[in-house]
């Protein structure tokens, strides 16, 4: 066993004292030493039900002969970090996460580990570091959150909350009813409830074979997902055993299933982000234009919040994941799973329940997936949109630049009605590097649609957008700002055209004027000069890349 280099021999004698101070028996240092990777946290819905996983995850390690080491993993919230400075941290954590992984692991030489994860960057950044250090390994995800209830009608968080700011703005609703919904849009323990990011990225664990058939879409309060964590426990044990690591699992072939699960669904545009930054550690080539070729061929069949009115508690009740896998299974490349099953195997046994939330090929919500990758002067590096999420009177728009530098002065002249129909609102600096950390834009996107801009208004920019946008908001658009991009040089009523349906984005300048602007820019200072951000400011590549680190 790995260790072995911690517990054996007349040298370690000293190791050996040390793990006995834990409590440890002597009889223990025969078993595998399995750790266990926990976000659990206050701060995040998401993760506030991990406690209860956590007593049930080192069951199963001990049934099956393991013995369990906790150790934490930072989280933070996105939706609470959203919309100010706080929000240029999570796509950072996402490193420190998978520095936290590898750091402990190898540190103690752990056998084996079990990540208990749930929120947006730090599922991502767990399966960062497992592919790293590539011992075996398995993801235990904790659950979506139940809808919340308010006048006979079900909540969502993103749906009822962030757009609610716009409709109360426009006083489609009253402080009465603005206060019933932020007591009621989340209930309790979980996940936001629709395929937003975290949701997104549990389902696509799960469909590369990280997690246990199930794991993703059961629900946080419920009895299934605590026999899963359990069974994951007991599982990472034959793991070890059998030396299967992530690498075996997280091959070409499976990073192929999470793409095409993830258009079938329509999931967020953050998940080409942590895709691509998943498979560099695990050692394989993703480009950016396979999301486009994926998803070109692939049908979108279910319409989960934001894109459509099911929530992930009816994905769950119409048979999860692997009734998706069945539904495609024409389309999937057979690889094999921490379940010791083959991903075909799963599809083949898998029922589908409800053939309204999981459509049949031949009554597809769309004939394409989810997310399109779009090319053009401004985005010759390639930018995404969640295409699903997009009325077709929205596929194709050409309108006036309202130009702004950051977040923050584009949600003041959106909530000050200073948008008007056929404006293209640009929010720029706000890339990996210019933010820095590529803010998500959740806040000014659901302020256009609550207060009723999203047939007639689109947005771009170089930072991201949260899973739960909808309307014709593209993200991640590269080279960005504060490299030097084109859209550095955009100015006000300038004509940017998109086309959804050709790939294509637009600035309409003649290539004179565009060479003329590109000179007489400047970069600008940085918005930080010291900690963390500063540090990943320098390394941090281009979303076109993953966002990785250098």
């Amino acid at each position: 066993m790995r260790s072995d280099k911690i517990k054996l021999g007349i040298e370690r004698t000293p190791h050996r004292a040390l793990l006995f101070a834990t409590g440890l028996a002597r009889p223990d240092l025969k078993k595998p030493f399995i750790g266990v990777a926990t976000a659990f946290t206050d701060l995040i819905p998401g993760h506030i039900g991990m406690r209860d996983l956590e007593r049930f995850i080192e069951r199963g390690i001990c049934y099956a002969g393991g013995v369990p080491f906790f150790f934490g993993v930072p989280g933070i919230c996105d939706g609470i970090a959203m919309g100010h400075s706080g929000m240029r941290y999570p796509l950072a954590l996402r490193e420190i996460v998978a520095d936290t992984i590898e750091t402990v692991c190898n540190a103690h030489q752990l056998d084996g580990v079990v990540c208990l994860t749930n929120c947006d960057k730090i599922t991502p950044g767990m399966l960062m570091g497992i592919a790293r250090i590539d011992i075996p390994a398995i993801v235990v995800t904790a659950g979506p959150m139940l809808s919340g209830r308010f006048n006979k009608k079900k909540l969502a968080f993103v749906h009822d909350t962030f757009e609610a700011v716009g409709r109360a703005r426009k006083g489609l609703i009253s402080a009465g009813e603005l206060s019933c919904i932020e007591m009621e849009a989340c209930p309790g323990a979980g996940s936001c409830q629709g395929l937003y990011t975290a949701n997104t990225m549990a389902c696509i664990t799960e469909a590369m074979g990280m997690s246990l058939p199930g794991c993703a879409t059961s629900l946080a309060v419920s009895a299934k997902k605590r026999r899963i964590a359990q069974a994951s426990g007991e599982r990472i044990v034959e793991l070890v055993k059998r030396n299967i690591t992530p690498r075996q699992i997280m091959n070409q072939r499976a990073f192929h299933n999470a793409i095409l699960i993830d258009m079938a669904l329509g999931g967020s545009t953050n998940t080409v982000l942590h895709l691509m930054a998943i498979a560099h550690e695990a050692g394989v080539k993703l480009p950016l234009k396979l999301f486009d070729q994926i998803s070109r061929s692939t049908y979108h069949i279910a319409n989960i919040e934001p894109a459509g009115e099911h929530f992930m508690e009816d994905l769950e009740f119409a048979g999860g994941i692997p009734a998706v896998l069945k539904r495609l299974k024409r389309s999937l490349k057979n690889t094999q799973t921490v379940s010791g099953k083959s991903i075909m195997q799963i599809a083949e046994e898998a029922h589908i329940y409800d053939e309204e939330v999981i459509r049949p090929l031949n009554r597809a919500y769309h004939r394409e997936g989810g997310i399109a990758v779009l090319y053009g002067n401004l985005a010759p590096e390639g930018c995404v949109v969640k295409q699903s999420a997009v009325s077709p009177k929205m596929m194709k728009f050409r309108g006036r630049a309202k130009v702004y530098n950051s977040e923050e002065e584009a949600l003041k002249d959106i909530l000050n009605n200073k948008i008007r129909s056929g404006d293209v609102v640009v929010i720029r600096y706000e890339g990996p590097a210019g933010g820095p950390g590529m803010r998500e834009m959740l806040a000014p996107t659901s302020a256009i649609v609550g207060m009723g801009l999203a047939e007639s208004v689109a947005l771009i920019t170089d930072g991201r957008f949260s899973g739960g946008t909808k309307g014709p908001c593209i993200g991640h658009i590269s080279p960005e700002a504060a490299e030097g991009g084109l859209l550095a040089i955009v100015k006000d009523n300038d004509i940017i055209s998109i086309n959804i349906p050709q790939r294509k984005i637009e600035l309409e300048l003649a290539q004179s004027e565009i060479e003329r602007r590109l000179k007489l820019w400047r970069a600008p200072k940085s918005k930080v000069s010291f900690g963390y951000l500063a540090r990943y400011k320098r390394q941090v590549t281009a979303a076109s890349k993953g966002a990785i680190l250098s």
